[in-house]
């Protein structure tokens, strides 16, 4: 069961937005997502938070400068995600810029796993790297900063998941999470904070009279990679991120981005002039994320650090090919969960699911928990094998449970059950023994069934209300496009009923509709619909462009009908 409910929008607050110069809609809209003052909307670039407001930049930033100026070696090592490639690029695009002597290095998430294993430092020690820096992963290891240490390897973390209750004994830690960090924006991304320590690396070295016989770099040269990173990994975009957000789409609209984000817009016939956040989320984040998922990232960072445009066109037509590739597994496994599933619907599903097949990629299963999360509303963890008998699991919630508070208190219950977990409120990782895996589905239904009301169990659509007709014109698409819209701040998602004068099935699986509204009339899509409405229908939808040969006209696109 589905219920549609509809945002309370403050009409007095709209009303002073509106007189503060905001368009009507948008101050209706800015008004129910808790904006109170034009101002709140000011994304400058001045309005961000301070570097030195972060817990451990500045000790970061006096590492590394010091480092800079012994000539040391700087070893940056990543993850495979999108957020990790981006955070890797910036780290090294940053401190090329400052002169630094610095590699990257990247887990292959088929043998060595994530973050700073022992194993991964193992072959850092290869290259004899004075200091190792961690972006986005670092937070939970204990065991490879270590190792870091027994090789003499220096450690600087900088990571934005959350801590465990001991943390690794690096020589520095940059993490918003960790107890005693009152940084305001708990929910930036590891690109965000490694952009952070750079800003503060810059300042520190200005302060040592660094850039007196030589330039000073401009880091807002890097804010497209911190915009696609930010965007891709889902995490709350509160004001901070939304400046980091609007200031890089900024600059790929006019023009000013990299050469590999050039290349995959070009590679998936998308205009940068016109970027977007949903470009970043749905377009850029999956192809950058398929060299991980299926390949090596070591691809998806090399596009990001190419600066020359053949050779990044190249590797992103290699990453678009991945991605269709990780689509065509991704439908295969989603076919065979649900056989698994027929049995079952929102009402009988257990409140928290759990499904291991020994056919699944590894590389995959984060998106099928999510495609299986959206369809059952209900916490789901999918697994495939490993290697030496152990079978690896990602997971993804719903509003009411947070993911890693859940696997830890399984972790409690069966001490000795999870190899390893970590992760955020909606998306964790978790490894088992594959002959404990119905210990696990079993557990952590219980767990869930206890944390999750039965309220949460229902699934809740937020809407912004009926949208006047007199608002479906291009113009105020682009209005609404051009806004900066993501997790915690979510995109206009309209409701009304209309009248349904024409419906087909595109490719067996999509639903175009002809509909009317009053006078109005318009068309609209459903991407993967489960069911067709009568001659009369209730819908959920977002206002957006359609273009086809040349030609933009405006569409509803369809995200819940009745």
């Amino acid at each position: 069961m589905t219920r549609l409910v509809t945002r309370s929008s403050p009409p007095r607050t709209a009303w002073q937005l509106e007189q503060q110069g905001l368009h009507p809609l948008l101050a209706r809209l800015y008004a129910a997502r808790g904006i109170t003052d034009k101002a709140e909307l000011d994304y400058e670039l001045k309005s961000l938070l301070p570097p030195a407001s972060l817990t451990h930049a500045t000790d970061a930033a006096h590492i590394l400068a010091d480092a800079i100026e012994a000539e040391a070696k700087l070893l940056i090592i990543g993850d495979y995600d999108c957020d990790g490639a981006t955070a890797t690029a910036v780290g090294m695009r940053a401190l090329k810029m400052l002169g630094a002597d610095v590699d990257f290095l990247l887990p292959d998430r088929f043998k060595l796993g994530y973050g700073l294993s022992p194993e991964i430092v193992d072959v850092a020690a290869e290259q004899s790297p004075d200091l190792i820096i961690t972006v986005d992963n670092g937070i939970a290891s204990i065991a490879g900063v270590d190792r870091a240490r027994e090789h003499g390897i220096a450690t600087l973390i900088t990571d934005h998941h959350l801590p465990a209750e001991t943390l690794p004994a690096a020589d520095c830690i940059v993490n918003p999470n960790q107890p005693g960090c009152d940084f305001p924006s708990k929910c930036i991304a590891g690109v965000g904070v490694m952009f952070y320590v750079m800003l503060a690396l810059r300042a520190e070295l200005r302060e040592r009279g660094f850039f007196a016989d030589r330039p000073e770099p401009n880091f807002a040269s890097l804010l497209d990679l911190v915009a696609l990173g930010t965007v891709a990994d889902v995490v709350k975009l509160d004001r901070n991120n939304r400046i980091l957000v609007s200031q890089g789409l900024k600059r790929m609209r006019a023009g000013q981005l990299q050469p590999g984000l050039a290349a995959l817009f070009k590679a998936a016939g998308r205009d940068p002039k016109k970027a977007t956040a949903m470009d970043l989320g749905f377009i850029l984040g999956p192809r950058l994320n398929a060299a991980g998922r299926l390949a090596d990232m070591r691809l998806g960072v090399e596009c990001l650090l190419t600066d020359d445009a053949s050779r990044a066109l190249q590797i992103a037509q290699e990453l678009d090919a991945l991605n269709r590739e990780r689509r065509e597994i991704e439908s295969g496994m989603q076919e065979q969960a649900m056989i698994l599933l027929e049995s079952l619907d929102a009402s009988d599903a257990a409140p928290g699911i759990a499904m291991f097949d020994e056919t699944w990629h590894e590389g995959v299963v984060g998106i099928l928990a999510s495609r299986i999360k959206d369809k059952l509303h209900r916490p789901v963890f999918a697994f495939a094998p490993g290697e030496g008998g152990i079978i690896k699991g990602s997971g993804r919630s719903i509003p009411g449970l947070h993911l890693r508070d859940a696997l830890d208190l399984v972790a409690k219950r069966a001490p000795g059950l999870l190899i390893r977990f970590g992760g955020h409120a909606m998306a964790a990782g978790a490894t088992v023994h594959a002959e404990n895996f119905e210990q696990f589905r079993d557990l952590f239904a219980q767990v869930a069934g206890e944390l999750l009301s039965p309220a949460d169990l229902t699934r809740t659509i937020e809407t912004d209300g009926t949208l006047e007709g007199g608002y479906y014109s291009l113009d105020i698409a682009r209005l609404l496009e051009n806004e900066i819209w993501g997790q915690g701040f979510p995109a206009p998602l309209f409701m009304d009923e209309f009248e349904v004068e024409q419906q087909r099935v595109l490719k067996e699986k999509h639903l175009k509709l002809r509909l009317r509204k009053g006078n109005t009339r318009i068309d609209g899509i459903q991407f993967n619909f489960s069911k067709q409405p009568g001659s009369n229908t209730r819908l959920a939808y977002r206002l957006s462009i359609n273009e086809y040969m040349g030609v933009e006209t405006t569409q509803l696109m369809v995200e819940h009908l009745e």
